[in-house]
Parts: C-alpha cells; structure tokens; sequence
C-alpha cells in the first residue's frame, strides 16, 4: 500500500549500470522512473538539443502524451489493469519498493518509488512479468513489449518528491484522457479514489 512501512533492505553502496544511458541509484533517495512501449516513438521523436536531460525527458514525454497512433496497448484496461496491479504487488507483496506515486498512461508508464531492491532487479520484475501477460492478451509471441531502456531520475528533496507526485498523478489530465487526476483509474490519484483489485 503506498507509504506503507517496511524494513530496510540491505543496500550495497550507490549502483551504477550502463546501457545506451547511464542509471545511478544512490541509497535512500526516491526514484522517478519512466518506461515506454516498443515503438511508441516516431524514429526521430527524440532527435534535437536539449539544455537538460529534465527537458529531453518532458519533450519525449509530451510526444508520447500527444500520441493517438501506434502502440498504444496499455489503452486495453486488460493490459492497465495489470500494470496496475504489478506495481502495486511490488510494494506490498514483494517489498521490492515504498510506492509514492504512479501513473500507467497509454503507451508509457510514470513510477516514483523509495527502492528497497536495486532498480535493475525490481525493472526486470516489473517489465518482464508484465509483458508476458500482456503479450499473452494481445496474442503475441516472441515479440518485445517494452522498450529496453528506462528514463531514471533520483530526487533528494521533499519539494522534488512532491512536484514529481504531481507531475505524474496530473499527467493523465495534462494528456487529455480526463478532467481530474481521480477519475484516471490506472494511477495513485485514481486507485486512492477506487483501489483496482490486487489480488
């Protein structure tokens, strides 16, 4: 359950993996994490200066948010829904993290987690059994669901912890998929309204 306690992990040092992007999770700090489907982008959506790397995420994220073609599968509620129901089995069955906030949007999800595991381990989870199921309602086979990099970004303050909640409990608003953040089911704003069936 969000801001349910849970003991510690044991932590080694601050982890550092490397893909196309480098991932550094420093111990005890919140985490913004946001992940995409495979082939939600147009090839050269991503292509441009940006002064930040804060800026190259909100202008992916505000393409992805104007999409209306292309993969757009967790538009199935079958496929929200288990998204959905993943991350929260990942704070209150697997302990993997405290929840803060999340946001399943049609083709990317918005995750803001305190991790208790390392973060390869808990994406690994969370993408691998989710694209199984969701390969399996879709009918697909031997096809990659997500995309294989993730956008991270770790958050010091309680004013960063805060806009960053907002931010993704108001993303499905600023997306034009509803009028308020609870009436968005697929989200922490919306499953405080009506919690999905976890079980």
């Amino acid at each position: 359950m969000v801001g349910q306690a849970v003991s510690p992990a044991c932590h080694s040092p601050m982890s550092e993996y490397r893909r196309r992007l480098p991932h550094f999770h420093p111990d005890n700090v919140h985490v913004f994490l946001t992940w995409r489907i495979w082939g939600s982008l147009p090839a050269n959506a991503a292509s441009g200066a940006y002064p930040t790397p804060g800026h190259a995420f909100t202008a992916v994220d505000r393409i992805l948010d104007r999409r209306t073609s292309g993969t757009l599968w967790l538009r199935d509620h079958r496929i929200a829904d288990l998204v959905s129901r993943a991350i929260l089995l990942g704070d209150c069955e697997r302990h993997f993290y405290r929840l803060r906030a999340w946001s399943v949007m049609p083709n990317h999800v918005h995750l803001l987690i305190l991790p208790l595991v390392p973060v390869p381990i808990l994406m690994r989870w969370l993408k691998g059994s989710t694209a199984r199921s969701a390969n399996r309602i879709l009918g697909r086979t031997g096809n990659p669901f997500w995309q294989d990099e993730s956008w991270d970004h770790y958050l010091r303050t309680s004013s960063q912890i805060d806009r960053t909640t907002a931010y993704i409990e108001r993303n499905p608003v600023s997306a034009g998929l509803v009028s308020s953040e609870e009436r968005w089911p697929w989200s922490s704003a919306g499953w405080q309204a009506k919690p999905p069936n976890v079980t």
